[in-house]
């Protein structure tokens, strides 16, 4: 019975004790207010350009966005749209897309080429396959962007979190090689984690910090910190998750207007037509 009792306990001691040491999940993401968010919401045309810069310079290293062209730039809606003038034609889309060379086919051998990008092309991946991306990164595979926003719950917070998350990892915490501790990470770090008391929330992430003050340097003359380049990305992707984002909350706006004006002028015909009429 002694025995019996000693192992009750000791198993009583675990399940209370269980909870203190499990992992507690990634912190809740920053709450950040963005000029897109909400139904009257749209996207501020020059910190979408800033936030495009910070891709090209920052983030195109490692992540591609295969869902993108460079027309796309000069869309309506888009970082540099200009009334009247064709996306395809735009001057800066096409300074944009002469900078990168793409592969076709030569027509006449059937061999790979290169040539100068064009306004319809795609954006260029970083690395040629799969098998390349995963070598340059320590075995993990950088995720393309041109939906991250959309793909990931509260994508806007979530990112910018992530971006301006890493710091010193709590003592106790032994991050494991070509990893970086962030809070707002998804992960386990119990295993990792000899401290005392709570394990500290968040997982370990490949991808080095990869924005720092001044690194990118904005043409209007917006100082350039962490907090800065981190928004203007984050605007950025979710452009390109949504480009039509604005246009459909301006038609939704609309539609709703006139079901408005049409369902009083309904109820204004119905009392009229049946106002003599008993019922």
């Amino acid at each position: 019975m002694l025995r019996k009792g000693f192992i009750l306990a000791a198993f009583g001691l675990a399940f209370v004790a269980g909870p203190a040491l499990a992992s507690a999940g990634p912190e809740a993401p920053k709450d950040v207010h963005w000029s897109f968010e909400g139904p009257f919401g749209k996207f501020d045309q020059a910190q979408v350009q800033r936030g495009y810069k910070v891709y090209r310079e920052v983030c195109s290293a490692c992540h591609a966005m295969d869902l993108m062209s460079f027309r796309n730039l000069g869309q309506k809606g888009g970082p540099f749209y200009v009334e009247g003038v064709s996306a395809n034609d735009n001057p800066t889309v096409k300074a944009i897309a002469k900078d990168y060379q793409v592969n076709d086919i030569d027509s006449e051998t059937g061999d790979v080429v290169q040539r100068q990008a064009t306004s319809a092309d795609k954006f260029p991946s970083p690395f040629a396959n799969e098998a390349a991306a995963r070598a340059s990164n320590g075995g993990a595979l950088p995720p393309d962007l041109s939906v991250m926003i959309k793909a990931r719950a509260q994508g806007p917070q979530y990112v910018y979190s992530i971006l301006t998350g890493y710091g010193t990892p709590p003592a106790g915490l032994e991050v494991p090689p070509n990893q970086f501790y962030n809070p707002y990470m998804p992960g386990d770090v119990s295993a990792f984690y000899k401290g005392k008391g709570h394990v500290p929330k968040g997982g370990f992430i490949a991808m080095t910090p990869p924005l720092e003050a001044d690194k990118v340097s904005f043409d209007d003359g917006t100082k350039s910190t962490v907090d800065q380049q981190a928004k203007d990305v984050v605007a950025f992707l979710a452009w390109a998750s949504e480009p039509k984002q604005t246009e459909r909350k301006q038609f939704g706006v609309a539609a709703m207007i006139y079901l408005l004006v049409f369902a009083g002028l309904l109820f204004v015909s119905y009392r009229r037509i049946w106002r003599n009429v008993a019922h």
